[in-house]
């Protein structure tokens, strides 16, 4: 794992289909809660299906990943698992059809071109659409009708959707990801530390502030 400076920024490696992702950013909320100043979220994106996707970016559901029936099923109670503990309510507890890839290039070019607020506030929203709504985040019109919420014109965003460089720019941030040791999300990275998976909040201090 790469360096990561100790500046109020807390670097989350995610990617929007892992519920793991989620849960660790409820947690993450749930400590932000208890501090005085805002923790900011220095946003990477990680790509779950890269091992699925053909050259043109769409995703071979026909590939083996090594993911079985009895993998799934013990993910979905872990995922019950740390809902209930964290309180937080969930419609799905695995999106296994969903690709995330047009999520993340809004989300990308959100975080490049807009304020942090902005960018928080559609990142937020594509989490609660899939996993408290439901809702295919992969369906572009549902990714706009998310980006204009957070205040963002709707040209803009069908703009950044049909940019093939934007595209290719995200690509090569999900192998960064990998090649700074990101090997599963969430990851959570502070002042060169790190904790995988979706931490309780109680962890996450440590991580921050060495508690």
């Amino acid at each position: 794992m790469s360096h990561q400076r100790a500046d109020g920024r807390i670097t989350v490696y995610s990617d929007y289909v892992c519920p793991f992702c989620y849960l660790g950013r409820q947690s993450l909320a749930q400590y932000q809660a208890q501090r005085d100043e805002e923790l900011i979220i220095d946003w990477r994106p990680f790509d779950l299906r890269s091992q699925k996707r053909n050259p043109d970016g769409s995703i071979d559901h026909s590939v083996d990943d090594g993911k079985d029936e009895e993998y799934f099923e013990q993910a979905k109670q872990n995922v019950r698992r740390l809902a209930e503990e964290y309180d937080v309510e969930m419609d799905l507890d695995i999106a296994t059809d969903v690709d995330s890839l047009p999520a993340q290039v809004v989300s990308y070019y959100l975080d490049e071109h807009h304020d942090y607020e902005t960018w928080l506030a559609f990142d937020e929203r594509v989490f609660e659409a899939l996993w408290v709504e439901g809702r295919d985040i992969g369906d572009e019109d549902l990714l706009v009708e998310l980006a204009t919420e957070a205040g963002v014109e709707e040209s803009e965003v069908r703009s950044a959707l049909d940019d093939e460089a934007l595209r290719e720019e995200v690509r090569e941030q999900f192998t960064a990801s990998q090649q700074a040791g990101v090997t599963g999300v969430p990851t959570f990275a502070y002042d060169g530390y790190a904790a995988r998976g979706a931490v309780p909040p109680e962890q996450l201090e440590r991580l921050v502030e060495g508690t």
